[in-house]
Order: structure tokens, then sequence, then C-alpha cells
């Protein structure tokens, strides 16, 4: 299925400092040096739009994390409380998911079945909790790096592509644990998400989201046709006690 385009994604106006605008660009560190990683970083209002269009809008993008810069290439939009029952946030505001109730772009970092982080960035204003899965990316800057984390404790070597191929990958590739929930993207800092290279709107593809036992059909997740690096599509599979 291809992916929707709302409000004509195609041809639309930009989102305001897409596009070059005037602001400065930035550059990460490593020696990795990719074109993708030294752009201008997304502004607070790219992020302030329903999850399910911000999504489709990160492919392309470059997330980076200290050393690390990942080029999205597959996420997953969820929605408000009381509407979206594969939502962090659908029976409202937890300890737990207070950063997702704060301001856009943001990193929501959680920890899941005991064993993984994952890392969502943060949409719509104050107060009313929704965001966007990170789900797997292209590993450009600091390569190194996320091979030694990858390889942590692994028997195996981890090929390029798997680096970040996956949710609980890319938060292991980009360093993200419990202490960075609640980073912001949008100010100068260790996270940020630069503008990269869009995707184009007819290579973006979207189906049902990926091992949630909710809504699976919800067809938010979005991905780049024929990237290497996105994850296989897993139904949820109840676990047994």
């Amino acid at each position: 299925m291809r992916a929707p385009e709302p409000g004509g994604r195609g041809d639309r106006e930009p989102v305001s400092g897409e596009g070059g605008g005037d602001r400065e660009p930035m550059s990460t560190e490593g020696g990795d040096g990719h074109p993708l990683a030294s752009s201008a970083p997304l502004p607070r209002d790219f992020f302030d739009r329903p999850s399910h269009e911000v999504a489709p809008d990160l492919l392309g993008r470059v997330l980076v994390h200290g050393p690390v810069a990942v080029r999205l290439t597959e996420v997953e939009a969820y929605g408000r409380p009381g509407e979206d029952p594969a939502s962090h946030t659908y029976r409202g505001q937890t300890r737990r998911n207070t950063v997702m109730f704060g301001p856009p772009g943001h990193l929501y970092v959680y920890f899941t079945y005991g064993m993984h982080f994952c890392a969502n960035l943060t949409c719509l204003p104050e107060r009313i909790g929704s965001g966007v899965l990170l789900r797997a990316g292209e590993v450009i800057t600091g390569v190194e790096v996320a091979l030694a984390r990858r390889a942590a404790g692994a028997a195996r070597t981890v090929p390029e592509r798997d680096l970040a191929r996956g949710p609980a990958r890319l938060a292991v590739a980009l360093g993200f644990t419990r202490e960075h929930n609640g980073l912001d993207a949008c100010v100068p800092g260790p996270l940020s998400v630069l503008e990269g290279e869009p995707a184009k709107p007819s290579s973006v593809l979207s189906g049902p989201r990926t091992g949630v036992s909710s809504a699976q059909e919800t067809p938010w997740r979005f991905w780049i046709d024929g990237d290497p690096t996105v994850s296989p599509h897993r139904r949820h599979v109840p676990r047994r006690r």
C-alpha cells in the first residue's frame, strides 16, 4: 500500500525550516563523514502535527546522537489517548509516559520485554500524548561506534545493514538508554533530527503496525520501499504464561 498523502504530501508547502530556509547547517561528529549527516535541524513545528503525518515525513531524515547518525528508513505512528489502543498514552498519563504528554520534538525512551530500549519522537502540543516509534535506519556516521555497541556480547559479527534494523537495535546503535528519556531534539544539544534527504513520496509504503496486540491493522507503519535496513513485519503473537 502506498503511503497516504494528506494534504498532497508530494506538492505540499514545506514545513517551516525545511528545504534550506535560513537555519544554520549542523554537522555531526565522527569520522565517517556522510553528506546526509550535515544539514539543518528540523524545527519544533515539524513535530507539532498528528503522528501519522509526521511519520512518513521522517523517512530519509537523519537522527544524530553524539558520534552516531542514522538515516531513518522505517517508522510507526501512535495516536492520541482514548483513540489508539496500541499507544502507550491510550489510558492517559502515567509516570512512564509523561514525556509523550510534553512538547513535540522530544525523545521518549521506554524499556520493553525486560531487555530492550525503544525510542519515539513526540508529536502534537503538550498534554495530548502522541508519538512516532523509530523502527529502523541506516547508520551513516559513527559506524565503528555503532558496531562496537551492537557487537557487545554478540557471538558473531553484526552486518552493517542490521546495525539499526529494528527499534531495539536502533536504540543500541544510537546509545539510547533510560537516561536519555526526555531529550529535546529541537535545541542545540546531544540529540538532533536533521533534514537529510526526505524520501520521495513515491518510494514510501505504509501498512499494518508490527508486533502490537491492539489495532494491528491500522496502516501507520511507514517505510522506504526496497531499503535493506527495513525490518521484517511481524504480527503480534500472544506470549504463553
